[in-house]
């Protein structure tokens, strides 16, 4: 009895030495290694925020903005050319001295260049929406830059056009018998003044939109 009873405290003392002598392995590079298992990798499922989609999400804003702006100041420049005409109140049996914008073809073209660029930038309107809901899109943004290009061309080339004829209705030309009529026509000159201001506005804004598609495809 007293033997089976030794080897049962043995039994018993030997398995507590050992579970109580259970430690962490070392490797060689002297870190301890727990038997525990792999660490648990927790995975989060937050999107990182992207800087450069905010940043050109503002730059399509701004984009958008300047379109309306280049709508507004290319309607006037159209309309106020077009509507432009004055009859003056004296006449002869022969002659009625009147001024209309399509006595001349500068100012003709004048109105054709920014009627077309009013269309344009309103078509236009969509595909800078699409630059703001997807500011990645590369293919809008080429389009644009394009078609902004070509509008700089055009409007620039209509406004200086009408602007070397409101120059000479307002100072002549001595060398060609060329004499100011603004002084009788002074509406006429006026409303065509406006319009040729209007015009190189439009310009100037479509100038700046294409340096923003620039930067927008430089920094993709």
């Amino acid at each position: 009895m007293d033997s089976s009873q030794k080897s049962g405290e043995m039994a018993i003392n030997i398995n507590e030495t050992k579970s109580a002598e259970i430690k962490p392995t070392k490797t060689k590079s002297g870190k301890g290694k727990s038997d525990l298992g792999p660490p648990i990798i927790v995975a989060t499922t937050k999107a990182a925020r992207d800087p450069k989609g905010g940043w050109k999400r503002g730059v399509g804003i701004f984009d958008f903005i300047l379109r309306i702006a280049a709508i507004g100041a290319a309607l006037a420049a159209t309309a106020t050319m077009g509507t432009t005409d004055q009859t003056l109140p004296f006449f002869t049996q022969f002659l009625q001295f009147q001024a209309s914008y399509d006595d001349l073809p500068a100012f003709t073209y004048f109105v054709i260049a920014n009627g077309i660029a009013s269309a344009y930038l309103v078509l236009s309107l969509p595909f800078s929406i699409v630059c703001i809901v997807r500011p990645h899109v590369v293919g809008a943004r080429l389009l644009l830059l394009i078609l902004d290009t070509v509008m700089v061309a055009l409007t620039t080339s209509g406004a200086a056009a009408a602007a070397s004829i409101v120059y000479l209705a307002h100072n002549g030309n001595p060398n060609t018998n060329w004499n100011a009529i603004c002084q009788q026509f002074n509406d006429f000159c006026q409303r065509v003044s406006g319009a040729v201001v209007a015009s190189f506005i439009t310009a100037l804004i479509f100038m700046f939109l294409v340096v923003l598609s620039a930067v927008a495809l430089r920094r993709n």
